[in-house]
């Protein structure tokens, strides 16, 4: 309709123009000529209509195409990365370090899960896996599942069990997989720099430590015999005296361990066990320190891991009593240990007591009475200032036992060293409800 008042206006607009004699000759041209400009015209701009949407069309079906591609490529990566992630928390739930429901997502169960793997690999606890710690935990995992003689053989003459897997895949890929490991090791070298790099002679493993369960076993039973415990003005033998209340104090922690882990839910007893074990090698530096150096020094050591870990006091207390009595109902030393420094750095000196004990009886320390003496004076120090005793709070006269038993034992001094740590790490967290 519009070209046709086009052709009709121009037609009127030269009837107008031209002269009257030309009117008759050139009328039928100008009409033409109009009619013929506006329909190429009009043909030109449905073409360039046409084209745009062609181009358009053309346009939508590439960018739908390509939308469709990298929606498929995201989808396969994110399909992949969440059954890599499934697999991952599978195996740790296995070796008993809880990561949760395995679905593919690595929240914060997961990452606490990863860092006590971490931990007690020796790995540096980031709660991140390297390409390396990811393919021990889940090669472990294919093979523990997977059976035989060997790998039953490995779990059963290992002293951590099923995880005793974990340890020997570990050494089996560190001796062959020599590209890997070497990017592992450079990687892990530029988080400690507080060594320089050095050799020693080795001359293989030391024998096993004593069983504080044993040990205790054979002190109570001549403690009946005798017909009840030494008393303070009739020490003849202070070590005997001293382990008297040792093994005393260690039932005490079993007790006061049990009944806070009744409380708390969600979590059960293995795991609880699994997650406590975590704390040896997560303090392994202090631990050390204990037969090193001073009780002022390994405080303050122990002082700034605890201060690291972001948690609460509550929660830490809560946490080292109940590993506490972990340790010594598995007759791991180590996490009794870990656990005892825990409380001390927190302001509870009465449990130094035990760390007394470790370092007259060489339980996961060196056998050194002169540092033992600083523990247990501590203790004593701070229960005659008011502060609650921690372990048989109705005999009175105990700590004064202590304290004149220990100073018998008192040696000479051994030399200072002092170790530091800058290692990350995490803790495990039980919340009695």
């Amino acid at each position: 309709m519009f070209r046709k008042s086009a052709i009709s206006a121009c037609a009127a607009a030269s009837l107008t123009i031209i002269p009257a004699q030309q009117a008759s000759a050139d009328l039928g041209d100008a009409l033409v000529g109009a009619a013929v400009g506006g329909v190429v015209g009009g043909v030109i701009v449905d073409q360039v209509h046409k084209k745009k949407q062609a181009q358009a069309r053309a346009n939508a079906r590439h960018s739908s195409k390509t939308y469709k591609r990298s929606n498929s490529r995201k989808a396969s990566y994110n399909s992949a990365q969440r059954q890599q992630n499934r697999d991952v928390q599978t195996s740790l739930n296995y070796f008993s370090f809880p990561a949760g429901t395995p679905d593919g997502v690595l929240g914060r169960n997961s990452r606490n899960a990863i860092s006590s793997y971490q931990g007690f690999m020796g790995y540096p606890q980031t709660g991140q896996l390297t390409e390396f710690e990811r393919t021990v935990l889940v090669n472990s995992y294919h093979r523990s599942v997977a059976g035989g003689a060997g790998t039953s053989d490995i779990i059963a003459n290992s002293q951590y069990g099923q995880r005793g897997l974990l340890k020997h895949t570990q050494q089996e890929m560190a001796g062959g997989a020599s590209a890997e490991v070497a990017s592992y090791q450079t990687a892990s070298a530029q988080t400690d720099t507080s060594t320089a790099a050095f050799s020693l002679p080795n001359f293989g493993q030391a024998s096993e430590a004593s069983s504080i369960t044993n040990h205790c076993n054979k002190i109570n039973l001549v403690t009946n015999t005798n017909g009840g415990y030494t008393k303070a003005s009739d020490i003849t033998d202070p070590a005997f005296a001293l382990n008297e209340q040792f093994c005393l104090a260690r039932i005490y922690a079993i007790a006061k361990s049990e009944d806070l882990s009744s409380k708390v839910t969600g979590i059960s007893a293995p795991e609880m066990q699994a997650q406590c074990e975590t704390l040896g090698p997560s303090f392994k530096e202090q631990i050390s320190a204990l037969s090193l150096v001073g009780r002022e020094d390994v405080i303050a050591q122990t002082g700034a891991k605890v201060l690291s870990t972001g948690m609460s006091p509550a929660q830490l207390s809560n946490t080292a009593d109940i590993c506490l009595g972990v340790g010594y109902r598995t007759d791991n030393a180590d996490v009794a240990l870990a656990s005892t420094l825990i409380l001390v750095a927190l302001g509870q000196p009465a449990y130094g007591e035990l760390l007394g004990h470790h370092l007259v009886n060489g339980f996961g320390t060196l056998q050194r009475n002169d540092l033992a003496v600083q523990w247990y004076t501590s203790a004593n120090d701070a229960i005659a200032s008011g502060k609650p005793a921690v372990f048989a709070p109705g005999q009175e006269e105990r700590p004064d036992l202590i304290q004149a038993a220990a100073v018998q034992l008192d040696t000479a001094q051994a030399p200072e060293v002092v170790t530091k740590s800058t290692s990350t790490f995490s803790l495990p967290a039980f919340t009695a409800q």
